[in-house]
């Protein structure tokens, strides 16, 4: 069992909660989930700093062209991370029992399953971008940039969609710095790249709209390779060896497994990405300025959900490990540490969301109309972000143990049966607006519903080992 310090070690984490009784759980939550964090804000401000590229240096048409092409991308990360999730749970339950030859296997199976998803991606995008886009509803007026846009991305999907995978593999064996580290390779060649290829500085071709996607696609690329050298030279417990390459085959039992948790989850991405493609389609009805703003909205919501999210995943990640290492009376710290921090992180990034709007919504929007119609819109639903960490959370220690089903139903249902109808309803009664009150009022949905059936159900029932 590797000994690298880049892992958090459940052994060290069990140790110090027998010798120091009254050590707070949060400490050792933290120096998991910080790293998390930073990558998270990282992976956020490529495409935050991308937009106020595209938006500043090419205008708001550009803007809503890139912003069109949000949900289907989405969509496929959906996938990849509902494979990363069951697989880092069982690699988690594995890493905890002291089993990592079955770490490799797992990794193996999900990675290649991933790096198909990938390539199918690619020939769907090149094939099928027009039609897509003018389904979605894609204002006629940035149509062709869109196009080519979507084209271009979804080239670099095999390479992003492995690289994300590979990331969620490493945090399953509790390492968070060497993400973070590729993460920092990949935001800054993207940084230097991306304004370098829409003004064609340093004599790189002149690429206008599709700059971002083709910076994208070369900075994962670097990132994959940084990857590739680093972890053999720390001799990783998932450094791509010789036993991991074998394990470049999808085991059918072991897919099984991953999937057993790992479709639940995609489901519950792709539902939330299909929805947003049917939002989309609504804030299209009100113009490419409403799409721009749909847009601008977007980037700064992620800063505040993806920190939300890492709590989930930290507390996934780190049940899993107690799981695994015969600790189950650990999960309900988990479930607590995991809310307090969602009210100190998430609910500082939505106060500050709230204090800095002006400023933030001028990053990415110069047309001043345009300004103040996304920042009345964050105002609307910033503040539910609280509410999405606070389920995500619960839902994430039970999907350590692998309860997915109930949990996942409860987000899809509410998905389908709330928010759709709330955004149809309200966008009919209030115009705009009510397309984004639909979001806090689905989050509530889900929190209410999510700690019933934590309280009622799931913390009665025996935790036992998947794998």
């Amino acid at each position: 069992m590797s000994t690298s310090r880049t892992n958090v070690s459940i052994d060290a984490v069990l140790q110090k909660r027998s010798t120091h009784p009254h050590r707070p759980l949060w400490r050792i939550f933290l120096a998991f989930l910080g790293p998390m964090v930073l990558a998270n804000i990282l992976q956020s401000l490529s495409g935050s700093v991308n937009a106020v590229y595209i938006g500043q240096m090419l205008g708001t048409r550009a803007l809503a062209a890139v912003a069109g092409m949000f949900p289907i991308v989405f969509f496929f990360i959906a996938l990849i991370i509902g494979i990363g999730a069951g697989a880092s749970v069982l690699i988690g339950q594995a890493w905890g029992a002291r089993e990592p030859a079955k770490v490799k296997a797992i990794a193996g199976t999900a990675l290649a399953l991933g790096g198909l998803i990938g390539l199918a991606a690619a020939v769907l995008g090149e094939l099928f971008a027009r039609p897509a886009l003018q389904a979605l509803g894609t204002p006629p007026e940035v149509l062709a940039d869109a196009v080519a846009y979507a084209r271009v991305m979804m080239l670099t999907m095999p390479l992003l969609l492995v690289f994300i995978l590979y990331t969620q593999l490493l945090r399953g064996v509790g390492d968070t710095l060497t993400p973070l580290y590729a993460l920092l390779l990949s935001t800054g060649v993207g940084l230097l790249l991306t304004p370098a290829l829409i003004r064609g500085w340093g004599g790189l071709p002149q690429l206008g709209v599709v700059s971002a996607a083709v910076a994208g696609l070369v900075s994962f690329a670097m990132a994959l390779t940084f990857l590739l050298v680093y972890l053999p030279r720390k001799r990783h417990p998932l450094a791509p060896d010789a036993a991991l390459r074998r394990a470049l085959v999808i085991d059918p039992q072991l897919l099984k497994a991953v999937l057993r948790i790992g479709v639940p989850t995609g489901v519950q991405m792709v539902t939330i990405s299909m929805a947003e493609l049917a939002i989309l389609g609504l804030v299209n009805r009100y113009g490419a300025d409403a799409t721009a703003a749909y847009g601008a909205v977007n980037q700064v919501v992620n800063y505040v959900q993806f920190p939300a999210l890492s709590i989930a995943i930290t507390a996934s990640i780190l049940g899993a490990q107690f799981i695994g290492a015969g600790r189950a009376d650990q999960l309900g710290a988990l479930v607590r540490t995991g809310l307090l921090l969602n009210v100190l992180l998430t609910g500082a990034l939505v106060a500050a969301g709230y204090a800095l709007s002006p400023w933030l919504m001028g990053f990415f929007l110069t047309s001043e109309p345009v300004r103040l119609m996304a920042e009345h819109l964050l105002h609307l639903m910033l503040w539910g972000s609280l509410l999405f960490g606070f389920q995500a959370v619960i839902a994430g220690v039970m999907r350590a143990s692998g309860t997915v089903m109930i949990p996942v139903a409860i987000s899809v249902g509410s998905i389908l049966l709330v928010q759709l109808p709330a955004a149809h309803l309200l966008s009919a009664r209030l115009g705009l607006d009510g397309v984004w009150l639909a979001y806090p009022v689905v989050f509530t949905t889900m929190l209410v519903l999510q700690s019933a059936f934590y309280l009622l159900v799931w913390r009665h029932r025996k935790i036992e080992r998947l794998i």
